[in-house]
């Protein structure tokens, strides 16, 4: 027997010294699931996954579908063409978009990918996205159109011209400039030619004339509308609001189009903020999401309905909770739901008839999509150590199980870091989530280095996510302590730590995250000679904030897509009710301007001491590449090393698989050169 035994561990010795460490590259290697949306009759699962040829520089994504009662996984699409927009239609077929011919069209085929036909052939249609109606007898396009005029249509003899005139605001958003186009929707009826192939025909444009979009730009898409259970009317979001207007307000509204008629009608006319993502249940009941305060896109999100006799009801408007992701349950009573729980996101249950909601799941992980039939919730599910699976939870068992094993080999050869909650009190005495991700094989008698990871939004809870950039995991794989703190300012520990942020920017959240490394420096573990702050976004705001008042905690920063001046930036941005709201306003306005002096980093680089490199994207319009540029230049000029690392083609995120890459090297290379994992 003790043979047996010793012959185990040296096995176990064997496995555990051939696993690898977690690398940029493998995190490409990973396939990446989304969706997994269950049958009408709740026999087969749909969904996506997404692969990277890290050479070809490019991705493609498949269609899967899981057989739920043989347990019974079949890829049921294998081009060269991403296939998209995947949906159950009748007797379970499955209607998808794919660029295999004719330019992007829509398909049909069978639950076994059998019978697939094509079943538009439309020209010089820029198609971004479609719904089938629950009869199949017509569809919903997403399809941009010109609106505007262009220098080529005002000068036509100056062929190579490309000049922009501009008299308004909103040229540019995210990370495009205007294309002078539209999203509309517009209406195909569908037809059964002689050989039984479903053709889409020419459609009805349903904002003919309109200068808006029927969605809200620039990520928005086919959530954002749907068809009544007759299929007689189509509920679309829209902000039909245009230049100035559109920068200032985040008043979206929900429309109805009634197909016989041809008439629209305002549904949300007087709530001031986002309404969208409409879904209708069994009954005919419509919900939606909706937020009360103009301005504010980080506000509360409440679930609303709309029964058939018009009356409008908030179903959250008592809770202190804000709600994402949401499903009917087919019997037309429960609404699901994910939502932002104590840096986690979990699944609740809501009952329309009672208005009782109670949470169905907690652990440390995410839920990040979810379908529903019968007594089973199908959900995608991640943590900051394993990336997004499919797993089914059984309400009345309370039992979760994984469906999908996308990237379970591969994990397998990993020694993966483990993350643990930690909370601690804050300067004005409350209690505070800090994630500690912990590298592989972590020793407590050895000595490491600690990285604070800053978030960005900044209205965006650090929760067991997995990125494929910013991924904490990769970071503790190459030797540091994370310390990842939910500061002021993030949803999911009510709605007052979520707002007190705004026009604080610099006061609180930059206490909370010194607390926060100051408590784990305190641990026999971490160098506290070996400290580095890292972030993007409001992340890299708060590095370089921090830069300014750290009183020489850190040895190294990293500051991608940060903002450095907040004037600059206010004159430059273009969403700009989101400057507005965290801001107060303009700079120029007297009310203002203690509060830009206070907050905006640029005013603390007199105190600048400490090795930064300053990462921006050139298509960042949210933060424009000035700011990155402005610090760079002031910690040159100040004989700080430092430097800059741009990507012309990248916007606020870096989304190509090569230059990601690049950018995992520059950022680990940096680090170790002044923390020496």
């Amino acid at each position: 027997m003790k043979h047996f035994i010793v012959a185990g561990f040296v096995l176990l010795a064997h496995f555990c010294s051939s696993q690898e460490l977690l690398t940029p590259e493998l995190l490409w290697k990973m396939n990446r699931i989304s969706g997994g949306t269950v049958s009408p009759d709740g026999q087969f699962l749909l969904y996506s996954q997404r692969s990277y040829d890290l050479e070809a520089n490019k991705g493609n994504t498949d269609l899967f579908v899981l057989d739920l009662k043989r347990n019974k996984t079949q890829q049921i699409t294998a081009t060269p063409f991403t296939e998209m927009e995947a949906q159950w239609g009748i007797n379970n077929t499955i209607w998808f978009m794919s660029a295999e011919n004719e330019g992007l069209q829509i398909w049909k085929m069978n639950a076994d990918g059998k019978e697939k036909k094509q079943c538009s052939h439309f020209k010089d249609l820029e198609l971004e996205g479609f719904k089938v109606a629950p009869d199949e007898k017509s569809i919903v396009a997403i399809e941009a159109i010109k609106v505007k005029q262009t220098i080529s249509d005002k000068y036509p003899d100056l062929t190579k011209a490309n000049a922009r005139i501009e008299d308004n605001l909103m040229y540019r958003h995210w990370d495009h400039f205007d294309d002078f186009m539209r999203r509309h929707l517009f209406l195909h009826k569908i037809v059964i030619a002689s050989e039984g192939e479903a053709i889409a025909l020419s459609g009805t444009d349903l904002l003919t004339g309109e200068p808006y979009d029927g969605i809200l730009p620039p990520m928005g898409g086919s959530e954002q509308f749907c068809y009544s259970n007759d299929s007689k009317k189509i509920i679309y979001t829209s902000k039909k609001l245009q230049g100035k207007d559109f920068a200032l307000s985040t008043n979206s509204e929900l429309y109805e189009y009634d197909i016989l008629s041809g008439t629209t009608k305002n549904l949300t006319l007087g709530n001031k903020g986002y309404d969208m993502n409409p879904s209708f249940s069994s009954k005919g009941i419509l919900a939606w999401q909706s937020m009360p305060r103009d301005g504010f896109e980080s506000d509360k999100n409440q679930l609303k309905i709309m029964a058939t006799d018009g009356k409008i009801v908030d179903l959250t408007k008592e809770l202190d909770i804000t709600v994402g992701s949401f499903c009917w349950h087919p019997n037309g009573d429960l609404i699901y739901f994910i939502a932002p729980k104590n840096g986690t996101e979990q699944l609740f249950e809501l009952n329309v008839t009672s208005g009782k909601t109670r949470q169905l799941t907690s652990g440390q992980f995410d839920f990040v999509s979810l379908s529903v039939f019968g007594e089973t919730i199908y959900a995608g599910r991640q943590s900051m150590v394993e990336p997004t699976e499919i797993f089914s939870y059984t309400i009345k068992k309370n039992k979760l199980a994984q469906l999908t094993n996308a990237n379970t080999e591969l994990i397998k050869t990993l020694k993966m870091p483990k993350a643990e909650e930690r909370w601690i009190e804050t300067t004005d005495g409350k209690k505070m989530l800090v994630w500690m991700v912990y590298p592989p094989d972590f020793d407590p008698a050895k000595k490491y280095p600690a990285l604070l990871y800053c978030q960005g939004g900044p209205q965006s809870q650090v929760s067991q996510f997995f990125s494929y950039r910013w991924n904490l995991a990769l970071m503790a794989s190459k030797g540091y302590i994370v310390v990842a703190p939910n500061r002021r300012g993030l949803p999911g520990f009510g709605q007052e730590w979520n707002d007190a942020i705004s026009k604080d920017w610099g006061g609180q959240a930059m206490k909370d995250y010194l607390t926060a490394i100051d408590n784990a420096a305190q641990e026999p573990y971490v160098d506290e000679t070996r400290l580095g702050a890292v972030g993007a976004s409001y992340g890299g705001y708060s590095v370089y904030m921090l830069a300014g008042i750290h009183e020489n905690r850190f040895k190294t920063f990293v500051a991608h897509c940060g903002l450095f001046n907040l004037e600059s930036w206010y004159g430059t941005t273009e969403e700009l009710f989101f400057a507005n709201w965290d801001q107060g306003g303009p700079y120029w306005l007297d009310v203002n301007k203690e509060n830009y002096k206070k907050n905006s980093p640029h005013n603390y680089v007199a105190n600048w001491n400490t090795p930064i490199l300053v990462i921006h994207g050139g298509m960042d319009f949210r933060v424009p590449e000035s700011e990155g540029m402005q610090a760079f230049q002031a910690a040159q000029l100040k004989g700080i090393r430092s430097k800059y690392l741009y990507f012309p083609t990248e916007g606020h995120w870096v989304q190509s698989p090569q230059n990601s890459i690049v950018w995992q090297r520059e950022f680990f290379e940096w680090l170790a050169t002044d923390l020496k994992p």
